[in-house]
């Protein structure tokens, strides 16, 4: 492309023209390309290069995105139902009130990313990298979080009823009021985590007891 406004123009025409509408954008340079509400669900992103790309608003329902490259991407509000994005790097990426329910997130960087109050319910995270991530009154009912990096996460108000958080490392996260009722924390390690007014009822504490009051720590 001789510049960014062909470039846009190339990859929209490719996506919205009805008669030949592509949809395998594997390992493509999308850097920096603006999508924003447009529907891409299904589409083939697996290895694509989407730094910095504006996919705010978009419909990417069982898209794939395995692989890809969304460093400093903005999806905000984007609907991700069901999408694939094991081991996507979503290194300080705004996915701010997105939906990502379903979703399939195994070994995905989240690295300093903004998931302010963000659907992951029943997502899979195992070994994801959320440390320093902003996750701050998200959604993360039956989210699978086994053996995922938390520290120094911003979980303030989050969501975790039923998580499976065994062997998750919660180093000085911030819990403060995040509800925890039934949640697996197993082998977890809470070293320096802000735990108060975080409720625990019913919840496999690190040591593999069960609290069965809500306890506040202060």
């Amino acid at each position: 492309m001789k510049n960014y406004a062909d470039k846009q123009e190339f990859i929209l025409s490719q996506i919205t023209n009805k008669y030949f509408q592509r949809r395998d954008f594997s390992g493509c340079d999308l850097s920096e390309v603006d999508l924003k509400g447009i529907d891409l669900s299904g589409v083939n992103f697996i290895g694509a290069d989407l730094r910095g790309a504006n996919l705010c608003g978009c419909v990417l329902t069982r898209a794939n995105l395995s692989g890809a490259n969304l460093m400093q991407a903005s999806l905000r509000e984007a609907n991700l139902y069901e999408a694939s994005l094991c081991e996507a790097n979503l290194i300080n990426a705004d996915l701010t009130q997105a939906n990502l329910c379903g979703t399939f997130l195994w070994r995905v960087k989240f690295i300093s990313s903004n998931l302010l109050g963000a659907s992951l319910c029943d997502v899979d995270l195992r070994e994801a990298d959320l440390s320093e991530a902003k996750l701050i009154e998200a959604s993360l009912i039956e989210a699978n979080l086994s053996f995922a990096n938390l520290a120094g996460a911003k979980l303030c108000g989050a969501k975790l009823l039923e998580a499976n958080l065994t062997q998750a490392n919660l180093t000085g996260a911030d819990l403060t009021w995040a509800n925890l009722t039934k949640a697996n924390l197993s082998k977890a390690n809470l070293w320096e985590a802000k735990l108060i007014y975080a409720k625990f009822r019913d919840t496999i504490m690190p040591n593999g007891t069960i609290e069965q009051p809500q306890i506040v720590i202060y």
